[in-house]
């Protein structure tokens, strides 16, 4: 297990919204209530892509509005990779969101002791490739998972995808981390997560397409309603 880990936000349920991609996106989550912006790099064709130079401005962006925290969500699986990344950008919380195996999670933990490190799992028609694993992840360091769900066609992450309430609360009863809830939330379909809701080791929700208007850019009254309805 980790020691020492990077805070993360006091409250009930944190809200963080992936995908930003300009000092705009993140005035906007900060005013409207988002706790940590997600920032998109080695992911590649990923609609929120960004370079190394981008990731470092715009999580010292984030961290200067003194309430968002910026979390590397990426699909590097390299540890020596990776922690110079992190290093370089200053980022303290990173998300492994693809199919990287317990030993990247145990050299990032050696290599970044006090590094927040999320691993998703990928849940698709009630199966997560990851569940034999669940044990070696928190042996290796892991501090949270992120429980997401994936397309039959094999896309992962800002799918917009549903999960099961019977799904989640299966899976979450397999490990023994805190975990974060993501796959197609909106305020609309909350009451479909009611137990889920209930659960103790809950910390948040990450969202994505819900945080957006019309012309697919973050907007305020979307954020603002994600953050009351499920971050409260």
């Amino acid at each position: 297990m980790s020691t020492a880990p990077a805070p993360l936000p006091p409250r009930t349920r944190t809200v963080k919204v992936c995908g930003a991609t300009s000092t705009r996106d993140t005035d906007v989550l900060a005013t409207a209530g988002a706790d940590l912006v997600g920032l998109w790099h080695g992911v590649p064709g990923g609609p929120a892509e960004l370079p190394e130079h981008e990731v470092a401005a715009l999580a010292a962006a984030a961290r200067a509005t003194g309430v968002l925290q910026p979390v590397l969500v990426t699909f590097l699986s390299d540890a020596h990779t990776l922690s110079g990344v992190l290093r370089r950008t200053g980022i303290d919380i990173v998300q492994l969101h693809a199919y990287q195996r317990p030993s990247t999670v145990r050299a990032l933990r050696a290599a970044l002791p006090d590094t927040v490190i999320i691993k998703v799992l990928h849940v698709t028609a009630g199966a997560c490739p990851e569940r034999p694993l669940l044990g070696a992840y928190e042996r290796a360091g892991t501090d949270l998972f992120l429980i997401d769900a994936t397309t039959p066609d094999g896309r992962i992450g800002s799918t917009g995808q549903c999960l099961s309430e019977d799904a989640v609360l299966d899976l979450a009863e397999r490990f023994t981390l805190p975990f974060w809830l993501a796959g197609g939330l909106t305020p609309a379909n909350r009451s479909a997560h009611e137990r889920v809701l209930r659960h103790p080791r809950l910390l948040g929700i990450d969202v994505d397409t819900a945080a957006r208007g019309g012309d697919g850019r973050f907007a305020a009254p979307a954020v603002n309603r994600l953050a009351r309805v499920w971050g409260t």
